[in-house]
């Protein structure tokens, strides 16, 4: 049966950013499929909530660092207590992201830095110090989680639109230094999703506007991009790395 492909019984994930939205679902996800967890955020009061829905019925182990990922000692040590509380990564799902939109003459030093720490180094951080203990094992997973505002933007998109756009460079780069080691790389590029970051910087008018561009009119629940997470977090997707899918409704077909 083709199920045995998604099977993640044995593996351990760990997703930056699940506290919330799209990294609670693909969390949820991950453990239905059979993942042990681990979550990170900066606030510990959602991480206690989220990981307690994340694991309810599914039998897995979780656990939850307190975590803000614009400090990169505080990445580093995520990746020091994930594998000392688990064991072991296999399954990396970097969906830890920020936007803060200014236009191009507006833009701070401190809003590029920021954004830069969140969305993009703190992913080459995590991957840097996880991929050896999969090299080890000859297996892994990496996902970044890009946006379709790496391939298409908007006003006042310029620091996130860069970041974005740098993860699938960083995704293929790294694919072709993991390869060798059965360690597949890749981007999710979500397109209009009900999360807290869309909807706190977007107006009414900006989100029906997203919405009509799609081909389906309408944005997308958290919980549709979990088929396609396993897919790259699982056997099902091991002949693919280094690509971007992107998970937008049809957005950028029109």
């Amino acid at each position: 049966m083709p199920a045995h492909l998604f099977d993640l019984t044995g593996r351990v994930a760990l997703v930056t950013g699940g506290n919330k939205g799209l990294g609670r679902a693909m969390a949820r996800g991950l453990a239905e499929a059979g993942a042990d967890i681990v979550i990170a955020s900066r606030h510990e009061d959602e991480l206690q909530a989220a990981l307690a829905e994340i694991l309810a019925g599914t039998g897995r182990r979780g656990a939850y660092c307190v975590t803000d990922v614009a400090v990169r000692e505080s990445v580093r040590n995520l990746a020091r207590f994930a594998l000392e509380k688990m064991g072991r990564v296999d399954i990396l799902i970097n969906n830890a992201g920020m936007n803060a939109p200014q236009a191009i003459d507006a833009i701070t030093e401190q809003t590029w830095d920021r954004v830069v720490e969140v969305n993009l180094t703190s992913a080459m951080l995590l991957t840097r110090e996880l991929v050896p203990q999969m090299k080890q094992r000859r297996w892994g997973r990496v996902v970044h989680i890009s946006s379709i505002m790496a391939q298409v933007s908007k006003e006042k998109r310029n620091v996130y639109s860069a970041t974005k756009a740098a993860l699938i460079g960083l995704a293929r780069a790294s694919a072709l230094d993991l390869g060798p080691y059965g360690i597949t790389v890749n981007c999710l590029a979500p397109g209009p999703f009900l999360t807290d970051m869309p909807m706190s910087v977007l107006s009414e008018a900006e989100k029906q506007a997203f919405a009509d561009r799609t081909a389906l009119g309408r944005w997308a629940q958290p919980r549709e991009l979990v088929g396609p997470a396993l897919l790259l977090c699982s056997d099902a997707g091991s002949y693919i790395t280094g690509q971007v899918l992107f998970v937008d409704g049809g957005y950028l077909a029109r």
